[in-house]
């Protein structure tokens, strides 16, 4: 392989050649990140995330195993790759000096900026557009953090009159906050743009294009030792079919919309879809009612069989190709609309036989059921365990383990040892079970049994 580092003169570039070639690219490449958002996490049961999914086609392309390691934190995975631990760092480590004697940049070089989190306006002229018309505005951000830091330094520089509110960060994060100003608790806030980028694909209703900070530069490391590593990691991704899967995966993660529009069910017409006898076929399998199973139909798809989700998720019931092939259903039968019906009875079946043991009432049992179908069991049962090491009621999902689910975009949550499965942005399996279940009471009072 040859160097892609900026070498003007050929010598130095030829060595590169050389060098590369004493070193051959290993059996198993030793590589640690962190769960994120981004980098790393577990959605329907399905290892995903940008840096996740470029550094396994790097293996694949390149023939090497991943031997991925989650580490607890970015200073540990710099320790663990000082000691030889792991070859590299597949998660943006910023491109400082507190980290240029210890971690040598590869791949791509990633510029985020802090961004201010705005409703989107009506008119153009109602944007924030300077950071000159901050002054005399609210601006939440959490206490102490690097967002708080940079707001007060700019209100230094423009002479005074940002109204800052520092946010306590047990009581809300940086995701939380995203939120309430989609929902219009908060008027502003700030965040930055990677977290945006990613929460706008949640909330289309945000502007998040004020920069209010210097870039930041950061990219994925190796060992200052391993120039050679760093070299092919180069090569590799500024190749054509690399570079190409590098930017179908930053659309996927931080571009697509990962929310459903919020429509209702037109109930007048005296059914809830065309798939109403399916519904009631396969319901009878799991013992539902019928109108839950095609509540959870609607709120997956709005009954549109040719839906592809973001994750990859396909048809009615919006089922995951790996869980599909579980279940029994082959790719190609995946649309197939009672295929794909009768493979969530399956799942919901299988659902049910794994809480029984934990959440005895049958009724109550159907809402985690829901919430397993969205998220995933593995962070159920994460949820479960925080709920009872918090005090809560492990086997009461209202007001109980739903509030532990969100608690699962916090650090300090899902990295505490009683949470196996790491981050989860809770909010989305909270908001599915109450439409789910809205759904549900409507459909129980307008369309027959």
């Amino acid at each position: 392989m040859f160097s892609c580092s900026q070498k003007s003169n050929q010598t130095e570039s030829d060595e590169a050649v050389s060098d590369s070639l004493k070193h051959p690219l290993p059996d198993t490449l030793r590589v640690a990140t962190l769960y994120s958002p981004s980098s790393y996490f577990i959605y329907r049961e399905t290892p995903m995330g940008y840096d996740y999914d470029l550094v396994n086609r790097l293996g694949e392309d390149k023939g090497m195993v991943i031997d991925l390691q989650v580490a607890p934190s970015l200073n540990a995975m710099v320790e663990m790759l000082d000691s030889g631990k792991i070859d590299l760092i597949a998660y943006e480590v910023p491109v400082t000096s507190e980290y240029k004697p210890h971690v040598l940049a590869c791949g791509i070089e990633t510029v985020t900026h802090q961004v201010l989190v705005q409703p989107k306006p009506k008119k153009d002229s109602e944007r924030i557009n300077d950071v000159t018309q901050l002054v005399g505005r609210e601006v939440y951000v959490e206490a102490n953090s690097k967002y708080h830091q940079r707001l007060m330094n700019l209100n230094d520089e423009l002479g005074g009159g940002i109204i800052i509110k520092p946010v306590d960060r047990d009581t809300l994060i940086t995701e939380d906050m995203i939120a309430m100003v989609s929902d219009g608790t908060i008027p502003l806030t700030v965040v930055d743009s990677d977290i945006a980028k990613i929460n706008r694909t949640y909330y289309s209703d945000l502007d998040i294009t004020l920069e209010i900070s210097f870039p930041q530069k950061s990219a994925w490391g190796v060992s200052p030792k391993s120039e050679w590593l760093a070299d092919s990691i180069n090569t590799w991704i500024h190749q054509e079919q690399p570079s190409r899967i590098q930017g179908e995966l930053l659309k996927q993660y931080f571009e697509k919309s990962k929310r459903q529009p919020m429509q209702m069910i037109d109930f007048s017409k005296g059914y809830m879809s065309k798939f109403d006898a399916l519904f009631k076929e396969y319901s009878r399998s799991i013992n539902w009612d019928w109108r839950l199973l095609s509540s959870m139909g609607f709120a997956e798809s709005r009954y549109d069989s040719t839906q592809v989700s973001w994750a990859g998720a396909r048809g009615i019931m919006q089922l995951m190709p790996a869980t599909a092939r579980a279940m029994g259903l082959p790719a190609e039968k995946i649309t197939h609309n009672r295929d794909n019906i009768a493979a969530a009875a399956r799942i919901i079946k299988s659902l049910d036989k794994q809480f029984s043991p934990m959440v005895k009432d049958p009724e109550e049992r159907r809402k985690f059921i829901i919430a397993a179908y969205n998220s995933g069991p593995a962070h159920i049962l994460d949820a479960i365990a925080l709920a009872r090491k918090h005090g809560m009621d492990p086997q009461q999902w209202f007001g109980s383990v739903e509030e532990a689910m969100m608690l699962k975009s916090k650090p300090e949550y899902y990295s505490d040892p009683v949470c196996r499965y790491g981050y989860f942005n809770g909010r989305q399996t909270y908001e599915y079970v109450h439409r789910v279940l809205d759904t549900y009471e409507q459909a129980k009072k307008k369309i027959p049994k």
